[in-house]
């Protein structure tokens, strides 16, 4: 996947987002995701490195607010923002292409597995049709518990590891994106109605 920022233009947009107003470390980043839609969400350990560096370049100050550190730009910086105004509006430009180039990326990956999930249900019913001959009503009955219990079992597994993944990635400090949430929703939706299709046709 392609990056949201090209090298420097973070530095620039922090800049930018600071001349806005004075913001803590947590506005930002969530300034930032909120700006790319959610496509890009940088951690604590992106962030505050940089403000550090412009701080030592006399391009920020930081004032402690109780249990917040907030960020403000000096006269320096200022006048760097101003002085690079035409960089932003292209750093911009390419970040609402890099924007839609990503959301592309992610429509076609659901996209595809979706059709991967489709060709799976149509062998499989096709298999069922071109079965050599029926079973007894008794042995249907007890093949179609078991496939319910290995169903249900993969259902609990993927639910497991779903919620582990996610866990563990919000523990070491990583971000979920409301967009992020809402493609995955999408795509489980997706797969329950075709499973439902596939069980009547």
């Amino acid at each position: 996947m392609a990056p949201v920022f090209s090298h420097g233009d973070l530095r620039l947009y922090l800049l930018s987002l600071l001349d806005e107003s004075p913001r803590h470390g947590y506005d930002l980043m969530q300034a930032l995701a909120d700006r790319t839609g959610g496509t890009y969400t940088p951690s604590a350990g992106t962030i505050y490195p940089r403000l550090a560096k412009l701080e030592e370049e006399g391009l920020v100050t930081k004032t402690v607010d109780g249990r917040k550190t907030i960020y403000a730009l000096t006269d320096a910086g200022r006048a760097e923002v101003a002085a690079r105004a035409g960089e932003l509006e292209g750093i911009q430009s390419d970040l609402a292409d890099s924007v839609r180039l990503i959301a592309q990326e992610v429509r076609g990956s659901v996209r595809e597995a979706m059709r991967s999930l489709r060709a799976d249900l149509a062998a499989a019913s096709k298999a069922d049709r071109d079965a050599p001959t029926p079973p007894r009503e008794d042995d249907e009955r007890s093949a179609t518990r078991e496939q319910l219990r290995r169903a249900e079992a993969a259902v609990t597994e993927f639910r497991t590891q779903v919620r582990a993944d996610m866990r563990t990635h919000v523990a070491r400090g990583g971000q979920l994106s409301a967009s992020a949430v809402d493609a995955f929703i999408e795509a489980m939706d997706a797969a329950a109605r075709e499973l439902t299709r596939g069980l009547r046709g």
